[in-house]
């Protein structure tokens, strides 16, 4: 039985995280081994415009996955609907099999599912160590008819605050515990951000650029912050310009055009993929013009030149 259980726990280990990766196809919405997250038909329009079109797409658990895309490929919009920030127009997705269709953010989050913002979401006025404590849910002391009595949730704000300052002494913000969070650099609110974000024990982390705004002295720190996420066991997904940040952490990238998955894969096989070439530069980009092609293109050239000197 014993080694039932070892085979069982080796072959468990082999389909979760980076390892279960491994062979997967990557064509557009391809099948995972152990996804921990689906979405299915998402579509989401703003009058005429479809901002996001996704067939569909699991998200391995335990791994990093990117997703990458050129401006305006609806990524941020593809991950307000999947957090409950925005509600699509069609579609159902799910977190372990839990349907989050009219979820509202609070409780996708509570679920398990969090998420940072390209623009900070830090409560200014309020102190670091306020700000962690917020991040905790369940708290008895925000009930109206506890908060007179503190040794009813004394004890657990105690917890609360140990769990805080442990959390920020992890990313480097011990010194600023007692700072106003609206005084920290942007690359802080940043950290901030995801140390607060862990208060609740996510079991997906949802970064929205984590690197934008943050200086070169910061990348590195932010970069092995993400990392230690997955080896906790963590399933990370973010959307991200900064394709050596891609190339670095991700072992899986998923990439968007127009609203749609275009294709997805590992860091190599998606950075020499046709169709991630044409959707960042145009789909004819490179194509090798033929000596007919460049005889029109010079007469046309050359007409618009007599044209134009025959209307002086």
């Amino acid at each position: 039985m014993d080694a039932d259980m070892t085979d069982q726990t080796k072959t468990d280990t082999a389909q979760t995280g980076p390892a279960g990766l491994v062979g997967v196809s990557t064509e557009p919405g391809a099948k995972k081994p152990d996804p921990i997250l689906v979405a299915d038909s998402i579509t989401r329009t703003f009058g005429g415009l479809t901002a996001v079109d996704v067939e569909h797409v699991e998200i391995q658990r335990g791994a990093i996955t990117a997703l990458i895309g050129p401006n305006g490929a609806g990524k941020t919009t593809f991950f307000n609907l999947l957090t409950g920030f925005d509600q699509p127009n069609t579609g159902s997705w799910s977190l372990e099999g839990k349907s989050l269709k009219g979820v509202a953010p609070y409780k996708v989050a509570r679920l398990g599912m969090v998420r940072t913002f390209q623009l900070t979401k830090v409560l200014a006025k309020l102190t670091v160590i306020e700000n962690m404590r917020l991040g905790a849910t369940g708290q008895k002391g925000e009930r109206i008819w506890a908060a007179p009595f503190k040794f009813l949730w004394g004890k657990q704000e105690d917890e609360v605050t140990n769990k805080a300052d442990e959390l920020l002494a992890r990313f480097m913000l011990d010194k600023k515990r007692e700072d106003f969070a609206g005084s920290l650099s942007g690359g802080q609110r940043k950290l901030l951000e995801m140390a607060r974000a862990l208060m609740v024990d996510p079991e997906v982390v949802m970064l929205d650029e984590p690197m934008a705004g943050v200086n070169p002295a910061l990348k590195q720190s932010l970069l092995g912050h993400v990392k230690s996420l997955r080896d906790e066991g963590r399933t990370v997904l973010f959307v991200e310009h900064d394709m050596d940040m891609v190339r670095d952490i991700s072992d899986w990238v998923i990439v968007m055009a127009q609203g749609k998955i275009v294709a997805e894969g590992t860091p190599e096989s998606v950075m020499a993929d046709q169709r991630v070439i044409d959707a960042y530069l145009g789909a004819h980009h490179d194509t090798d013009l033929s000596e007919l092609d460049e005889a029109r293109l010079e007469a046309e050239v050359e007409a618009e030149i007599a044209q134009e000197e025959d209307s002086k």
